[in-house]
């Protein structure tokens, strides 16, 4: 029995759709996020943080660039290689990023949300191993979004453990 792996795009209109395609996947992510933190920045505000916790404002502009990035890399990796492995795990974090807002402030499950987050961080590690073969620079367009994982990590453990 033969797998079948998908093809990559093979002509220009099919590349930039295939970037489409990444941007809305990305975006309905971040649709999900933001339905998740609407009306929140009191909730935010009100838990008690360390010292090193950004302001709210921060956010809004941070993940956006983060998004943008993140949409590039898994189409730049798409582009060379169509659906392998690597896609596959680069869309189970998206998932899990899609998740962790609503889990911390829709349900206000803090420790659910860390756990998210952690295998977040995880599969983020794993998607930037997995491209760099394939692509140097898809994979580091993810070290930034992987670094802010890596802080929002820690600032959802301090908020679990104050709680």
């Amino acid at each position: 029995m033969t797998s079948h792996v998908a093809q990559p795009p093979r002509t220009a209109s099919a590349r930039w759709l295939g970037l489409a395609g990444f941007c809305v996947a990305v975006a309905a992510a971040a649709l999900i996020g933001g339905l998740g933190v609407a009306g929140t920045a009191a909730e935010y505000q009100s838990l008690e943080q360390p010292s090193w916790a950004p302001p709210p404002w921060l956010f809004g502009p941070v993940w956006t660039a983060l998004y943008a990035m993140i949409a590039v890399a898994g189409w730049l990796v798409w582009r060379r290689t169509g659906w392998t492995t690597a896609l596959t795990v680069y869309a189970a974090q998206l998932v899990l990023n899609a998740a962790w807002t609503p889990i911390f402030f829709g349900f206000g499950q803090y420790g659910l949300a860390l756990a998210d987050i952690v295998v977040l961080w995880l599969l983020i590690g794993a998607t930037v191993w997995l491209f760099r073969p394939v692509s140097k620079v898809a994979a580091a367009l993810l070290l930034p979004y992987w670094a802010w994982v890596t802080f929002a990590t820690a600032l959802n453990a301090f908020i679990w453990n104050a709680t």
